[in-house]
């Protein structure tokens, strides 16, 4: 028997027979819009981001190749004005991207670059004056005045929000920076860092667990933290029993195979040669 395949009728309306004038579809017109300027808006504060991340990086190694040296202060100088250079260049078109928005609907975007920021920061603090920097101070290097347009010749603060919880990661990644900083030391003579090193981060520590389990991501980064620690703490155990009978130049040599059991205190990675 013969089959007869009958063709349906196209039901599917072209791009010229949509009527523009219809409140639904001019509704939709106005969300597609939407959408595409937040995204756009994240794209840019994506690319803001990982420019943070890269020059605060920068600055790290920069503070850490110098360490020790006779000419720290004058590196110093140099970081600060990085950072400020990060300041303006970076997080002021951030926070002009973030102005009028809310900036938690952004945060995922910009967080990475701004826990790497607070890190190099806390880490030229430390490297200054041995304090740890608030985060009061955090926010308000990275409030900035510009020209307002509501009325003329009248001038806004914007800025990058930075939410308690971005702060505490970020210096929570300073630990690592403090371990390898307190290693590094040691090639250059200075035997008193470690010991200095290793009380901060007790006391950092002690701060971390007070706080308790508050994510996953902070669960991860104390453990990082008590690693780091027991690095710092078997060094100063090196230096307070052989520091005497071993030369300076050989310490760094001996920390490499600074051993408990199976567990390495110090990792190849950890000591800059």
């Amino acid at each position: 028997m013969e089959k007869i395949c009958a063709k349906k009728p196209k039901t599917g309306k072209t791009e010229k027979d949509i009527d523009k004038d219809n409140y639904i579809i001019q509704q939709f017109q106005e969300y597609q819009k939407d959408l595409d300027f937040r995204h756009d808006k994240h794209e840019r504060l994506v690319k803001l981001s990982r420019d943070v991340t890269i020059e605060s990086k920068r600055v790290i190694f920069l503070m850490q190749r110098n360490s020790g040296t006779d000419k720290n202060n004058e590196k110093l100088e140099q970081a600060w004005n990085k950072i400020r250079d990060v300041q303006e260049q970076k997080f002021l078109p951030m926070a002009k991207e973030l102005d009028g928005e809310d900036p938690y609907q952004f945060l995922r975007a910009y967080s990475a670059g701004l826990q790497e920021y607070i890190e190099a920061v806390a880490f030229y603090h430390y490297l200054k004056s041995k304090t740890l920097v608030s985060l009061d101070q955090v926010q308000s290097d990275l409030n900035f005045t510009v020209p307002s347009s509501d009325t003329e010749n009248s001038q806004k603060t914007i800025g990058v929000h930075v939410p308690p919880s971005e702060y505490i990661l970020g210096l929570a990644d300073l630990t690592g920076e403090l371990m390898r900083f307190a290693i590094n030391s040691v090639g250059s003579g200075d035997l008193d860092t470690p010991n200095e090193v290793c009380a901060y981060l007790r006391n950092m520590l002690g701060g971390f667990e007070s706080v308790g389990q508050v994510s996953r991501e902070m669960n991860r980064k104390v453990s990082t933290l008590r690693q780091s620690l027991r690095k710092v703490e078997a060094a100063c155990y090196t230096l307070q029993i052989r520091g005497s009978e071993i030369p300076k130049e050989m310490l760094k040599d001996v920390f490499r195979s600074a051993r408990v059991g199976e567990i390495s205190y110090l990792d190849e990675q950890d000591i800059d040669d």
